[in-house]
């Protein structure tokens, strides 16, 4: 599978909560692919927390952050990369992204409310009601995840291996696909 690749980066978008590091860390090392998330990328360079950047500087400061890393990573091969669930909205990170293969990891907002109900440090979900939040923001992303290369939608109760594994099954059929258009 990694020769079909050829090198190409993975990148796995979707909403907060939805289990991009942690799949994209399995996937990686199922692939033999470094893995780097984006988010924890920013932390270390900042030297802190995202919620602190978006507390300081607020959301634009942290997405010019979030570009710049995106736009650095891109430059290398063979990375799985679990990226901000904002990451989208930014055309120019477009770019950046489609030079890879694209995964969006899609779970149902109730799902994901559930997961992330008691997290403190989602700047985005400091509201009087994070669940409609979400719902706004998915919304809103829906048409730019869209445009991944991929769709996955874990099963009910798969395990993140599991999940993992759903990823990394359907990576041929999209690079079959990739192979037939014209460079």
């Amino acid at each position: 599978m990694t020769d079909l690749l050829q090198g190409l980066n993975i990148y796995f978008v979707g909403m907060m909560g939805v289990g991009k590091s942690t799949i994209g860390r399995l996937v990686a090392k199922e692939m033999g692919y470094q893995f780097f998330d984006t988010d924890s990328l920013i932390e270390q360079i900042a030297k802190r927390s995202i919620k602190q950047i978006f507390a300081d500087e607020g959301e634009e400061s942290f997405r010019s952050l979030e570009s710049q890393t995106l736009g650095e990573l891109c430059a290398n091969q063979r990375l799985a990369i679990a990226t901000g669930g904002g990451i989208v909205v930014r055309k120019q990170n477009w770019s950046y992204l489609q030079q890879g293969l694209v995964v969006w990891l899609d779970v149902p907002i109730d799902n994901l409310y559930q997961r992330l109900r008691r997290d403190r440090n989602r700047p985005l979900l400091q509201t009087d009601n994070p669940k409609e939040t979400l719902r706004q923001l998915m919304e809103e992303r829906r048409p730019l995840y869209s445009n991944a290369d991929l769709h996955i939608v874990p099963k009910p109760r798969a395990s993140t291996q599991e999940t993992a594994q759903q990823v990394v099954a359907a990576i041929p059929s999209v690079l079959k696909e990739r192979k037939v258009e014209p460079s």
